[in-house]
C-alpha cells in the first residue's frame, strides 16, 4: 500500500512548472556542452580520444542509475529524492565549471549523470501526482515534453553565446542559479510522493541492472564510434545480456522485485518503452547526421549550422503542445503510428539530400521529424505512466528514460557505422544511414500497434479506472477532481495492483 501523507497541494500549476524547469536545465546541459567541446578541449589539454568522455561518461550513469533511481523515488518518496538529485546536479555543474584537468571535468560529469538519474524519474513521477488523470495529464505531459525540447534549442544558442562572450565555464555555471530557485520553490509547491510501505530498495538487484545497462550504453556506443566487431563493442554488450538474464532470474525469486512482473505482463508498459526506445533510437542518429552533414557537405561554419537546428527542437514542441488534443481525440496508438509517419516522411527527405539541395528542405525535414518526435513522445510517456499505479510511478518514468537512453546508444551504433564506414564522409554514406533509420522509423509503427486502442483507453470523467495490465489512456476529460477524491481512486488503484 501506498504512503499518500504530504500530497496535498493548492498550486499544482506552480508544480508542474518546478518539474518542467529541472527538466529544461538537464535537456539543455546537453546540447549546451556538446557545442563547448571545441573550446574545451583546447582549455584542458583533452586527446581527441578522451574528448568523447565529456559526453559518454554523464549518458553512461545517467542511463545505468536510471532504473534504480527509480524504485529510490518510490521508496523515499519523490520529493525528497528529486531534491537530492537537482542539488547534486548543481554541485556538480559547479565542479565542472571549476575544473582543472581532464579527469577532473569528467569526474563532474559522472556526478551530474547520477543527479540527473536521480531527479528525473522522481520528476516526472511528481508530474503525475500533481495532474489528475486524462486531459489535465496529458496536457502536463505536453509541457514537460516541450520544456525538454526548448532546453535542447536554447543549448545551441546559448552554448555558442556563452562560450564566446564569457568562456566555457559558464555553460555549466548558467545550471546553478535556475537549481537554485527550482530548490527554494519546490518544498512549497510539489507533494511529498506515493511512497510504497513495507518495501525494500533490492541493493544486489539494482547494483546489477545498473551495471547491465551501463555496459549496454557503453558497447552500444562504443559499436558506433569503432564498430561491432572491437572488443570494446561486443564484450561490454555481451557481459551487459548475461547481467540481464542474471537480474531476471532472480527477480524471478524475490517477493518485491525492483521491476514489477506486472510491468512486464503489461501491454501498455511494454509498448510504452519499446516506442520510446525506437523515438530516441531514430531521430538521435538522424540529426547527429544533419550535424556532420551541414557541416563537412555544405561547408557550413559550426555557429552558422547551430542556426538551423533550433528549428528542429521548436517543431518538437509544436508538437507536444498540440499533442495532447490529438491523443484524446485518436487515441495513443494511433498518435503514435501518426508521430513515427511525420518523423520517416522527414527522413526521407533527408535521404533525398544534395549538395544543390536549397536549405529549406532540410529545414522541413527537421521541422516534420520534430513535429513527430513531440506528438508520439507525449503519446509514449503518458501511455507508460498512466499504466502504472502511484506508488510503482517512479519505476514506471526510470524504465522509459532507460528505454530512451538505449534507443540513442542503439541508434548511433547501428547506423553511424553505416554512414561513416568509409575513409571521409560521402553523400551516399550519409544517404545509407538516413535510409537506416527509416528502418527503425517501420520497426517503431510495428510496435506502436500493440499500444492499447482509444476504446481501450477510456477514462471516466473524474475517476481513473486504469489498471496496470488494462490501463485509461484517458481519451475523456477528467474534469475537475479534488485532491480526496484523487486520493482515493489513487489508494484503490493500489489496491488492485496488490491483488496482482
Amino acid at each position: 500500500m501506498g504512503d499518500f501523507g504530504g500530497n496535498r497541494t493548492s498550486s499544482p500549476g506552480w508544480g508542474i512548472a518546478i518539474v518542467c524547469i529541472a527538466q529544461f536545465v538537464v535537456v539543455l546541459d546537453a546540447t549546451i556542452v556538446a557545442t563547448a567541446l571545441p573550446v574545451i578541449r583546447t582549455a584542458l589539454g583533452f586527446s581527441a580520444a578522451d574528448l568523447q568522455w565529456v559526453i559518454t561518461g554523464y549518458s553512461l550513469v545517467f542511463g545505468g542509475f536510471l532504473i534504480a533511481g527509480g524504485r529510490i523515488a518510490d521508496l523515499a518518496g519523490s520529493r525528497r529524492i528529486f531534491l537530492i538529485g537537482l542539488g547534486l546536479f548543481g554541485l556538480a555543474s559547479a565542479a565542472c565549471a571549476l575544473a582543472w584537468s581532464p579527469a577532473a571535468l569528467i569526474a563532474g560529469r559522472l556526478m551530474q549523470g547520477l543527479g540527473s538519474a536521480l531527479s528525473s524519474p522522481a520528476a516526472l513521477a511528481l508530474l503525475t501526482l500533481l495532474s489528475s488523470a486524462g486531459q489535465a495529464r496529458r496536457r502536463a505531459i505536453g509541457w514537460w515534453t516541450a520544456a525538454a525540447a526548448t532546453g535542447g534549442a536554447s543549448g545551441w544558442v546559448l552554448g555558442g553565446l556563452l562560450t564566446q562572450y564569457l568562456g566555457w565555464p559558464f555553460v555549466f555555471w548558467v545550471n546553478l542559479p535556475i537549481g537554485i530557485v527550482a530548490m527554494l520553490v519546490a518544498p512549497r509547491v510539489l507533494p511529498v510522493g506515493v511512497r510504497a510501505r513495507g518495501a525494500a530498495l533490492d541493493l544486489g538487484g539494482a547494483a546489477m541492472a545498473t551495471a547491465a545497462l551501463g555496459l549496454l550504453v557503453y558497447g552500444l556506443a562504443s559499436a558506433g564510434q569503432r564498430g561491432l566487431a572491437a572488443i570494446t563493442s561486443w564484450a561490454p554488450t555481451a557481459l551487459a545480456v548475461l547481467l540481464l538474464l542474471a537480474f531476471a532470474g532472480r527477480e524471478r525469486r524475490r517477493s518485491d522485485p525492483l521491476i514489477p512482473p506486472a510491468f512486464l505482463r503489461s501491454r501498455a508498459i511494454v509498448a510504452a518503452n519499446l516506442t520510446a526506445l525506437a523515438l530516441t533510437g531514430t531521430t538521435t542518429p538522424a540529426m547527429f547526421l544533419a550535424i556532420l552533414y551541414v557541416q563537412s557537405v555544405l561547408q557550413f561554419s559550426p555557429a552558422r549550422a547551430s542556426l538551423l537546428f533550433p528549428v528542429f527542437n521548436l517543431a518538437v514542441v509544436a508538437g507536444s503542445l498540440s499533442a495532447p488534443r490529438v491523443l484524446r481525440r485518436i487515441g495513443a496508438r494511433l498518435s503514435l503510428v501518426t508521430g513515427f509517419v511525420g518523423i520517416g516522411a522527414g527522413a526521407m527527405l533527408l535521404v533525398a539530400l544534395s549538395p544543390a539541395t536549397a536549405v529549406t528542405q532540410l529545414l522541413t525535414a527537421f521541422a516534420l521529424m520534430g513535429v513527430g518526435l513531440g506528438a508520439a513522445s507525449v503519446a509514449s510517456t503518458h501511455t507508460g505512466t498512466e499504466a502504472a499505479e502511484p506508488a510503482r510511478q517512479g519505476i514506471a518514468s526510470g524504465l522509459l528514460n532507460s528505454a530512451a537512453q538505449i534507443g540513442t546508444a542503439f541508434g548511433l551504433a547501428v547506423v553511424t557505422p553505416l554512414a561513416l564506414g568509409g575513409d571521409s564522409p560521402s553523400i551516399a554514406g550519409f544517404r545509407i544511414g538516413f535510409l537506416a533509420t527509416c528502418g527503425i522509423v517501420v520497426a517503431g509503427i510495428l510496435v506502436s500497434l500493440l499500444t492499447p486502442g482509444l476504446h481501450h483507453n477510456r477514462v471516466d470523467r473524474g475517476t481513473a479506472k486504469d489498471d496496470i495490465g488494462h490501463h485509461g489512456d484517458g481519451a475523456g476529460d477528467a474534469g475537475p477532481v479534488s485532491e480526496d477524491s484523487r486520493r482515493d481512486d489513487q489508494v484503490r488503484r493500489s489496491e488492485r495492483l496488490a491483488a496482482v
